[in-house]
């Protein structure tokens, strides 16, 4: 049985393990979160290319006796040297991250996983301050679909109604689905207008890059990002900090 192991893989977080290793958590396309351990001191070639939101080919050994993985070897195919340039990026990606691993990678479809957060790192790197809070509620919202929890944004979920004259549907956090006003007399439910609606429904199969070419005002965007992070938190039972923050 072969002890080597290769794969596409993203570096999600990186934490000191004794005086000069590392322990390293990736999302790879191939087994999802695995951790593993870098060794070597701060000059080493390797220590240099461990960084989070960095994304390469990673080469790990198994020891199955210790039940242990090292991290062999990393090349660095995507450096992404922008995301650490502005404290929007940063904090964003610092989400992102958070956000996967609170998921425990998706739970399946690695590579579909690994693809959607590489994108939306890739678009983050370059851009804006008021782009970043964009970028991140398309990838909750695609996270969202991801795990097979996002809502039916143009119908009633209780009544399957279309939307009244004025457009507008209520998310109730407590089951994390669309209401018409009458369905969501009862719950803790705030609205979402047409246009947060229409943007979530534009932009979902749209590479974050692409972004720029859908306009979203900041009340829709405001109601977006209220209704990912809180489907998101439902789900998980917990809210994340770092969601505040973006």
């Amino acid at each position: 049985m072969s002890r080597s192991f290769t794969y596409s893989s993203l570096i999600l977080r990186v934490r000191p393990s004794g005086e000069s290793n590392r322990d390293v958590w990736f999302l790879t396309a191939e087994e999802g979160i695995i951790r593993a351990t870098s060794f070597g001191g701060p000059k080493s070639k390797l220590r240099a290319h461990i960084s989070p939101f960095h994304t390469g080919t990673l080469w790990v050994y198994y020891n199955p006796v210790k039940d242990s993985r090292k991290v062999t070897d990393f090349d660095v195919h995507s450096w992404r040297p922008g995301i650490r340039e502005r404290y929007e990026r940063m904090i964003s990606a610092s989400s992102l991250v958070e956000t996967i691993l609170a998921t425990q990678g998706g739970g399946g479809n690695w590579d579909t996983a690994l693809a959607l957060a590489n994108s939306t790192l890739d678009a983050l790197a370059d851009a804006d301050e008021t782009h970043c809070t964009r970028i991140m509620v398309h990838f909750l919202w695609g996270w969202a679909l991801f795990l097979g929890i996002a809502p039916e944004l143009e119908h009633c979920a209780a009544c399957a109604c279309p939307p009244a004259s004025d457009g507008l549907l209520w998310f109730s956090k407590r089951d994390g689905v669309l209401l018409c006003s009458n369905c969501a007399r009862n719950h803790d439910a705030a609205a979402i207008c047409p246009g947060a609606r229409r943007w979530l429904a534009a932009v979902e199969n749209l590479p974050s890059a692409q972004l720029v070419r859908y306009t979203l005002d900041a009340q829709a965007l405001s109601q977006a990002r209220f209704m990912t992070t809180h489907l998101l938190a439902g789900a998980l039972g917990r809210w994340l900090s770092s969601w505040g923050a973006v």
